[in-house]
């Protein structure tokens, strides 16, 4: 992987420039925004071979959708450009200050991470999102995308450089990795000493490759098995219209909703309004026995693997649960970290269940698909970490730097 390791190590002389790039980052963004809009038919004929050959592959429908262009999603990929151009720059940035006895001043300062690395399955946007932050944040970016999407990529990709030179800056502050082989996959993982830090983003697969093969250190962003608990509080129609929501809108992202979790007292009367609901859009329900009992046999069967999948797809678990502490524990047991959500009327169990779930996002009377870095209003995102040290949830630009000491001083000694 001898052209990797150049790359990596262009990529890493470019991140010295941009470290210190200041307003032309904003200008390769809002360039770039630009080029994605001229250049969004030949974005779109890449996309459409990209589809044509992963439909001949036998793709999912739900895995098709993630990959799938169109003029508002390019459009989108743009608006998520200008709206990280338009945050504050994070560089810089003095997070602590304070002047010892000495006479020493101390601050704390933010900086870019410098080289990141990440690897991602069959989602072109990823290319524009992760690129943009990177840059915002004054890191160079190694991006090496699923070879479903390659052609989209590589499309997107040629838009993000030719802005970098427009601003003045290097070219190689973005590249692509077009060898998706799982070999050029493992020696990004080696690149100790050229990547600063590696992403994953996609499936429970690639992270787990990522995190067991990684020589380098790794942001862990979750596959995505969110819960849905329905109290014995809960309006009715109101978790009807969330989990519809939360399960059908796009099944195919890691803020879907994959297991419904619906207390005794109102499952008689909630489980066949939920399902009315859900049948709309032909979701197929795993549930356990007592699901069953209410629903009927049109319910498959639920095995113990159906409470810990991502089904990714129009497919939901159900289980009726005997109170808030047992959808709480069915949740500490199977959930992935990423986001949960409870549907209730009653204040104490509300902040119960915010206190007590130990997930990236968690929800009162809303939908799970609403853990997304533009929701929250960071612009874009390069992820949703689900793990505990350097950052967690929806990771925006602020989340792609670090920081060091700055220490002025007239001469001190120790």
């Amino acid at each position: 992987m001898a052209e990797l390791e150049q790359m990596g190590k262009r990529a890493k002389a470019a991140a010295r420039a941009l470290a210190q790039a200041g307003p032309r980052k904003d200008r390769a963004l809002l360039a770039a925004a630009e080029g994605l809009e001229r250049a969004k038919d030949k974005i779109l004929a890449a996309n459409a071979e990209d589809l044509a050959a992963a439909r001949a592959a036998g793709m999912s429908a739900p895995l098709l959708d993630r990959l799938a262009l169109d003029e508002g999603r390019v459009a989108g990929m743009a608006r998520g450009l200008r709206g990280v151009a338009a945050q504050e720059d994070p560089v810089g940035e003095v997070v602590s200050g304070s002047v010892r006895p000495n006479g020493l001043k101390i601050e704390k300062i933010r900086v870019p991470l410098g080289m990141v690395g990440i690897i991602y399955e069959a989602r072109p946007n990823v290319t524009a999102d992760a690129a943009a932050i990177c840059l915002k944040a004054g890191s160079a970016v190694l991006l090496r995308g699923g070879k479903e999407a390659v052609r989209s990529n590589a499309a997107v990709a040629d838009v993000l450089r030719a802005a970098l030179k427009t601003a003045g800056l290097p070219e190689d502050c973005v590249q692509l990795v077009t060898d998706t082989s799982r070999a050029s996959a493992l020696a990004m993982m080696r690149m100790r000493g050229t990547l600063d830090v590696l992403i994953p983003r996609g499936g429970r697969g690639l992270i787990r490759s990522v995190t067991e093969n990684a020589r380098v250190p790794v942001i862990e962003t979750g596959w995505g098995n969110c819960h849905i608990f329905v109290d014995a509080s809960a309006d009715i129609g109101m978790a009807a219209e969330i989990v519809f929501n939360a399960k059908t809108s796009r099944p195919s992202v890691c803020n879907a909703a994959e297991t419904l979790l619906v207390h005794k007292d109102i499952a008689e009367k909630a489980l066949p309004v939920l399902k009315a609901r859900l049948d709309q859009k032909h979701v197929q329900l795993r549930g356990c026995e007592r699901t069953r009992a209410i629903l009927g046999d049109s319910v498959v069967p639920a095995t113990e693997e159906d409470w810990a999948t991502e089904y990714l797809d129009y497919i939901l678990a159900v289980r009726v649960v005997d109170s808030l502490d047992e959808a709480m524990a069915h949740i500490a047991r199977y959930s992935s970290g990423h986001s949960e959500a409870i549907v209730t009327r009653d204040y104490g169990n509300a902040r119960r269940f915010a206190a007590g779930v130990d997930s990236a996002a968690v929800y009162v009377n809303a939908s799970t698909r609403f853990t997304d870095g533009g929701e929250f209003g960071l612009g874009a995102e390069i992820g949703i970490s689900t793990q505990k040290l350097h950052a967690r949830g929806p990771m925006g630009v602020r989340e792609l730097t670090t920081t060091k000491f700055v220490v002025t001083g007239d001469g001190q000694v120790r």
